[in-house]
């Protein structure tokens, strides 16, 4: 079966004043580690943090003392994975790889559908 794994990471971006900038820094590095391991087909967003208050979303990045913790969504496919667990292994396995001492969760794995496979 082939699946689409997404995974958060915790991105630190040091000396930064602005969220915008922290969350463009975030993910060029994030991209750019990725590719320097030949992984550009995986996807790499900005995650979404729920307020607490009021329920809608917003861009998942936090600054205190010029310094940012930034949430970012990975996303990539996994094909002939023997299940939904071995997709979510191989997609951190290859994900952790090449963003050492980046701390990665598993947020969902859907199963792609034939059409899905050759987009």
């Amino acid at each position: 079966m082939d699946y689409r794994v997404v995974l958060e990471a915790a991105w630190l971006v040091h000396d930064v004043e602005e969220i915008d900038d922290a969350i463009g820094v975030a993910v060029s590095e994030a991209g750019k580690r990725l590719n320097e391991k030949n992984m550009e087909y995986v996807e790499v967003e900005v995650g979404f943090t729920e307020c607490p208050a009021c329920g809608e979303p917003f861009d998942s990045a936090f600054i205190a003392a010029d310094t940012s913790l930034v949430g970012l969504m990975l996303e990539m496919k996994v094909f002939n994975a023997e299940s939904t667990e071995h997709a979510q292994r191989i997609a951190k396995s290859d994900i952790g790889g090449a963003l050492r001492d980046v701390p990665l969760k598993i947020v969902d794995t859907f199963e792609l559908l034939e059409e899905e496979d050759d987009a």
